[in-house]
């Protein structure tokens, strides 16, 4: 068989160049994973009870959620973080055999029963459960170099147009934004009008909630209407109150002498952010950070590839004078180890090396 290719060099080469050019194609279908999981699933328990401490938070909102959560099929462990800010995120480590779309649904069903022991504030708030990793996948940090924009419009242009269009790549889970947090109209009272018309907090929060309310009003000449009625008009009553003049103008008290106590008697009223608690600055310069986690189970290299070629086509919408930068990327030593396999195989496999290498096998054999 030897002398055949050795007396043919012609067939040899050919049979060279077909066997290279399957190998080439072979190495790049060539799947990565090819192992099964090795992290476990985790659901991610989030909710937040506003106003209140961390302590308050582990006492009214984490701990009824940990004994409903306790026994649930196949749980390894849990813990539960709570914040000064009145937020905890409570995660779930599941055995690594079972279906993270199952642990889910389990997850969610104990949270259900729980949701009669916690506090009202914090189920209208609304209590999420979704499928997470504990740490982030990606950091991106959105900055304005000249200081034009503050970390508040910075936290919030992330929040409007950067975490919806994340959530939908392919393999993400959820995003947090850190930075100044969302605007809020806050209320800042003075404590010494409130005890001197003795009026307290609740009852302020209460006449926000009953006032600021969207009323249907019905319509106008609707069937059954009488001949002669031509049109249908649809009544626009006013809607949830908009700006600082509005929540100020709302009525805390009335008196029998026809006097009102409003909100803006009581306080001030101001755009401003949700929380405080939390301030990011890259190099200085105020930002907003965007942490971006992966969704259990699914490809972390391709996950962070679609997210870095979203924020390529997103960056050209970006407002003058701001800007981004990926600060933490956990699949560069993925994507290193594989560059560092593809180079030695195309060395080897170089078709100058692959030709010189068979013309002087050939020519010391002849």
């Amino acid at each position: 068989m030897s002398k055949f290719f050795i007396n043919r060099p012609i067939v040899a080469v050919v049979i060279s160049i077909i066997m290279v050019i399957v190998g080439i194609v072979s190495f790049v279908d060539l799947p990565v994973a090819q192992y099964p999981n090795i992290v476990p699933p985790e659901i991610a328990v989030n909710a937040t009870y506003v106003g209140a401490d961390a302590i308050s938070v582990e006492q009214s909102v984490a701990t009824p959620i940990e004994q409903q959560m306790s026994g649930v099929d196949h749980m390894n462990y849990m813990y539960s973080l709570n914040a000064s800010n009145g937020s905890m995120k409570e995660t779930i480590n599941f055995d690594i055999n079972t279906d993270p779309n199952i642990d889910q649904v389990l997850a969610q069903l104990r949270v259900s029963q729980a949701q009669s022991q916690l506090p009202t504030s914090v189920q209208n708030y609304g209590i999420t459960v979704a499928k997470s990793t504990a740490s982030p996948l990606m950091l991106i940090s959105l900055v304005s170099p000249t200081g034009q924009f503050d970390s508040k419009f910075l936290a919030n242009y992330a929040y409007i147009n950067l975490n919806d269009a994340i959530l939908r790549v392919p393999g993400i889970a959820s995003v947090t934004v850190f930075g100044a947090g969302q605007y809020a109209l806050r209320i800042w009272v003075d404590p010494n009008k409130l005890a001197a018309l003795n009026i307290t907090t609740p009852e302020i929060e209460n006449a926000i909630l009953s006032q600021n309310t969207v009323n249907p009003a019905g319509q106008v000449g609707g069937e059954p209407i009488p001949p002669g009625q031509p049109f249908t008009n649809t009544v626009l009553a006013q809607g949830r109150l908009v700006t600082e003049q509005q929540f100020g103008e709302i009525v805390v008290r009335a008196s029998s002498d026809g006097s009102f106590v409003r909100v803006k008697d009581l306080g001030r009223v101001e755009l401003g952010a949700q929380s405080y608690g939390v301030s990011s600055t890259v190099n200085g310069k105020p930002a907003a950070l965007v942490a971006i986690y992966q969704l259990p189970g699914s490809n972390a290299v391709n996950a962070a590839k679609g997210v870095r070629q979203l924020m390529d086509r997103l960056k050209d919408r970006f407002p003058s004078g701001l800007t981004y930068s990926v600060s933490l990327d956990t699949t560069l030593a993925v994507t290193a180890g594989m560059e560092e396999i593809y180079k030695p195989w195309l060395r080897r496999c170089s078709w100058s090396s692959l030709s010189s290498s068979f013309f002087s096998r050939a020519g010391a054999r002849h």
